[in-house]
């Protein structure tokens, strides 16, 4: 993860999501999970298997384990999602249940947006650690 004062982003240069987030959008929307609708920077596994949790993140903040020089992002805002989660990744068909889902299940939200307070390197099966906004010292 690096530091981008430009660049070609939504809302944040860093975009998260919990697999359990995606699985429960498709599964209301009818559809098989894919995450590529969403199309996250990061995809996280959480070890607590609930839907939407990564409101609970906003103002807080997440880091890897490797120590002082593992990258860290702040979690800024909510991801309000837009029409483009209703487009298949492959024939680009739409498919408008899946939006109406996300508005149904949690007011147009899924995952987050942050951004880079530490840069580093992040791989695939790093374990993060998220810290919510409540649990600052």
């Amino acid at each position: 993860m690096m530091q981008l004062k430009h660049g070609i982003f939504d809302e944040a240069s860093l975009s998260v999501i919990a697999l359990d987030t995606v699985r429960e959008i498709c599964r209301l929307a009818g559809r098989s999970p894919d995450v590529r609708r969403f199309r996250p920077n990061v995809l996280v596994r959480s070890l607590r298997s609930t839907p939407f949790q990564e409101d609970e993140w906003v103002g807080g903040a997440a880091h890897l384990r490797r120590g002082d020089d593992a990258p860290a992002i702040a979690v800024t805002m909510r991801d309000v999602r837009c029409s483009m989660v209703n487009l298949d990744p492959d024939s680009a068909s739409p498919a408008p249940e899946v939006l109406k889902a996300v508005v149904r299940a949690n007011q147009n939200n899924a995952g987050i947006y942050g951004t880079v307070t530490r840069i580093g390197r992040l791989a695939v099966g790093q374990t993060i650690f998220l810290r919510a906004a409540t649990e600052r010292n």
